[in-house]
């Protein structure tokens, strides 16, 4: 695994994050605009030619006093085998640093750049997401290098939380619009549990269950619950019911998460009956 040490020997360029916050940052916030950060640095790094993406990564050097100000040591190993230039590993974070301000730049404007994934937009919503929340806050990366004990920026930009507001909405709406591409709608299909759990699970999120709808698809697949009336109803029958669930059928509505065209899972919107499903 790489050492920090080893990043503090190699790295000729330091990238500051600086945000500028009016209230306290939820953690969970916090974590995100620097994981963000690291992973875009990762992908960056994977997309060069001449750095290796599977060594890459981002270490906390220093978070100084004066709303949060974090000083960021950026790592990429070589794909090739020779050693490339300071220059080229100052290149890279520069342009790390100008590939963001244009991103942020036209999301702000409404602009998605193309073939932008859903890891993609996570990534992105994440990093704005504590400058979002707070309408007299900024944010500022920075990439610098130091000469003669001297600190020299090289490429800086700031976004803020008016800029920062736009492009989360700009993100969810692009989200919204993903789903709906990617998912379809089925009305009143039979569905045959093959795992259930006596558990609740968080609306919208993985429930751990699978569940079998021969009509859409011949595998079991796993399932979320798009609704709390819906969940309550699939509860009671597996906590409450003398019979066994695995003998019972749900005449239910779903909408089926679709990778390209291959369902692979299922969201429970409605639940019209349960009815015993005949023995082999």
């Amino acid at each position: 695994m790489l050492s920090y040490k080893r990043a503090m020997e190699q790295s000729p360029v330091i990238l500051t994050l600086k945000i500028n916050n009016s209230q306290p940052v939820p953690l969970s916030a916090f974590v995100r605009a620097f994981t963000s950060l690291a992973d875009e640095y990762k992908l960056a790094a994977y997309l060069n030619p001449n750095f290796d993406g599977d060594d890459a990564e981002v270490f906390i050097q220093q978070i100084r006093p004066g709303s949060i100000i974090a000083d960021l040591i950026p790592y990429a190993g070589f794909a090739l085998p020779i050693m490339a230039s300071e220059a080229e590993k100052v290149f890279l974070a520069i342009e790390f640093v100008k590939t963001w301000e244009e991103r942020f730049k036209a999301l702000a404007k409404g602009v998605i750049p193309k073939n932008t994934s859903k890891g993609d937009l996570s990534r992105w919503a994440g990093s704005v997401e504590a400058i979002a929340r707070d309408p007299l806050s900024s944010a500022t990366l920075e990439a610098a290098t130091f000469r003669d004990g001297k600190r020299e920026v090289e490429a800086t930009f700031t976004f803020s939380s008016s800029e920062s507001k736009v492009i989360k909405e700009v993100i969810d709406g692009e989200f919204l619009r993903l789903e709906e591409k990617t998912s379809k709608d089925h009305k009143r299909v039979l569905m045959v549990f093959t795992r259930s759990d006596v558990g609740n699970a968080p609306l919208g999120k993985w429930s751990g269950e699978r569940v079998l709808i021969s009509e859409i698809s011949d595998k079991s697949l796993a399932i979320t619950y798009g609704s709390e009336l819906a969940e309550q109803r699939i509860k009671h029958e597996i906590r409450n019911s003398d019979e066994n669930i695995y003998k019972k059928g749900f005449n239910v509505d779903v909408k089926v998460q679709l990778n390209a065209i291959r369902p692979v899972a299922y969201s429970i919107l409605e639940v019209h009956d349960v009815v015993d499903l005949p023995d082999d």
